[in-house]
């Protein structure tokens, strides 16, 4: 398997701002490019990190046992299953994501309690079907129970001329009412210099990157009911007790550039 090394990969530069060790030297080269002109970038990627546990523990407390999630990234504990089987020891996730170092570590993604079970389909987000279909998914899911669809910090890598409503959509119309919708995505309404100059970072490395403004981003939850407080910047989606809305250190909305949202289907 080649785990391309010799390139910066948006999985393993993401570790990197998380404060992995899953990263090499283009990943951390990129990296500070990107830190350059974007210096929130760890921040950013905090923030949204700590949107995909509050709301995972939300939806597990609600009672779903199912989770799907896509663009998985490096394992970096705790890990969507991890949170998730903390309040329901039965959970039930899968994992996709299409970067090959992050197939050579899923064994981290595996480590499942006894009552329940992880899988991980190495697929790609562009194409819905391959994840839908996979034997992994259809093993370990019940797509006739609520399912919570996790999308955090992923569209963004789809530009375009890929239709990402269009593969939202499709997945949306494979889960049953009561399922659940999570999505983050980059933004250049707050710090629209910093962040046009952070996505050419990336596009120079070869990553594709295209933030959506709020309206763009709204449409992905068209047809679901969102749950309070809506679609708002990610650090302000129900800080967790002891933070005061401002996010993790006081960031503010420009810091972290990206909104993010929880919606159930009716």
């Amino acid at each position: 398997m080649d785990l391309q090394l010799y390139r910066a990969h948006s999985a393993r530069m993401y570790d990197y701002f998380l404060g992995g060790t899953t990263n090499f030297a283009p990943d951390r080269e990129a990296a500070g490019r990107a830190m350059a002109v974007f210096p929130w970038a760890r921040t950013a990627a905090r923030a949204n990190r700590a949107f995909m546990h509050r709301s995972t523990r939300l939806l597990a407390d609600r009672g779903i046992e199912q989770f799907l999630d896509v663009g998985t990234g490096i394992p970096t504990s705790p890990n969507l299953h991890e949170v998730a089987q903390r309040v329901n020891p039965r959970a039930r996730v899968v994992y996709a994501d299409n970067d090959p170092i992050v197939y050579a570590h899923a064994q981290a993604l595996l480590h499942s309690t006894p009552q329940g079970r992880t899988a991980y389909v190495q697929a790609d987000v562009r194409e819905p079907e391959a994840i839908l279909r996979s034997a992994e998914l259809r093993d370990t899911l019940d797509l006739g129970r609520p399912v919570a669809l996790s999308l955090v910090a992923l569209l963004h890598f789809v530009p375009g001329e890929d239709d990402a409503h269009a593969i939202v959509d499709r997945l949306k119309r494979a889960v049953p009412a009561g399922s659940a919708l999570v999505l983050s995505h980059g933004t250049p309404d707050f710090a629209p210099a910093e962040t046009e100059r952070a996505a050419q970072v990336y596009r120079a490395a070869g990553t594709a990157l295209r933030m959506r403004t709020r309206e763009e981003i709204a449409r992905f939850f068209d047809g679901w009911r969102l749950l309070d407080p809506g679609l708002v910047a990610s650090h302000r989606w129900r800080p967790d007790a002891g933070e005061d809305g401002a996010g993790p250190g006081g960031a503010t909305d420009a810091q972290v550039s990206a909104y993010a949202a929880v919606a159930v289907k009716p």
